[in-house]
């Protein structure tokens, strides 16, 4: 296990954004360095102990998902070495393994949310009015249900605090139907695919969710993270159950021990054990291995 990166400091390159587990630098005008730190955000909020590892592990399986589902849709990286726009060993050292150089894109503002379970906020929703995201679902499903074909339900993007679920109109409204119905189905088929494959290495995807870009000319792209256990849910299919919520490989795991506290789920955060951070980092390199056949590099 490697020392855990909580903030990358890279002095060489402009600062042009931080977000809950990103630091992102300008390499010139149409580039940009993407640092993966160790920060693990859950309900919103970003937690104060890093996750050793974690930072090198959702990269690299950014990048294994990007590289396999490229046929889909084009996606933000350049190929370009990051150790070659930094400046020295020191600032090589804290983007080794974690950081990615992508295109600068205009970024679309919702977040492409794809749920193939009935789980999570998707459940509480369902059993309040029989809807997800205003998607009337059949009745009687139970916690954790297949559902009968992946929903596409998407949300905003906050910058801070909450994203917030939001419905297609809604969606439309924002970027256009031509493009909106173009996210929607990309998105649904990038999750099938996901799932179908992750599948035959004995995990479920639950859920997951994109972002996406256009580039100058309109093109869709995308963006910033794909399939990793900080934007979906991954199962072990062997201890799958209905109507209970399952085991993960995921951030989950912390999510349920903050809702054993007494938390209010708002800023500050509390501290996490040392055993949940230990057991977090193990399950993150867990779902790595099993998913891409490849151990931490």
């Amino acid at each position: 296990m490697s020392a855990a990166l909580f903030e990358s400091g890279i002095a060489s390159l402009p600062r042009i954004g931080r977000g809950k587990v990103r630091d992102i630098y300008a390499v010139g005008n149409d580039k940009m360095l993407i640092v993966v730190s160790d920060r693990l955000s859950a309900f919103d909020v970003v937690l104060p102990d890093p996750i050793p590892d974690k930072g090198a592990v959702l990269t690299q399986m950014s990048n294994f998902w990007f590289e396999k589902l490229a046929h889909v849709v084009p996606n933000h990286l350049t190929g370009i070495d990051p150790d070659s726009v930094v400046r020295d060993e020191a600032e090589k050292a804290q983007v080794g393994g974690r950081s990615v150089v992508v295109k600068k894109l205009k970024a679309l503002p919702i977040e492409a949310v794809v749920r193939g379970y009935l789980i999570g906020s998707g459940w509480k929703d369902y059993q309040k009015s029989g809807k997800v995201c205003g998607i009337e679902l059949p009745k009687g499903l139970a916690q954790a249900q297949k559902l009968p074909k992946p929903i596409f339900t998407p949300a905003t993007k906050a910058a801070q605090g909450h994203d917030e679920n939001i419905s297609f109109d809604e969606v439309v409204k924002l970027i256009g139907r031509p493009l909106a119905e173009q996210v929607r189905d990309v998105s649904i088929r990038l999750y099938t695919e996901a799932a179908d494959y992750a599948a035959g290495r004995g995990i479920i995807i639950a859920d997951t969710k994109f972002e996406f870009g256009t580039d100058a000319q309109g093109k869709l792209v995308l963006i910033d993270e794909a399939l990793t256990a900080d934007s979906s849910r991954f199962w072990p299919a062997d201890s799958y159950q209905v109507g209970i919520s399952p085991p993960s490989f995921d951030k989950q795991y912390v999510r349920d021990y903050l809702e054993t506290l007494d938390w209010n789920k708002t800023p500050p955060a509390p501290k996490l054990p040392p055993q949940v951070i230990a057991k977090t980092s193990e399950k993150y390199r867990e779902a790595l291995e099993r998913l891409t056949g490849r151990k931490l590099a």
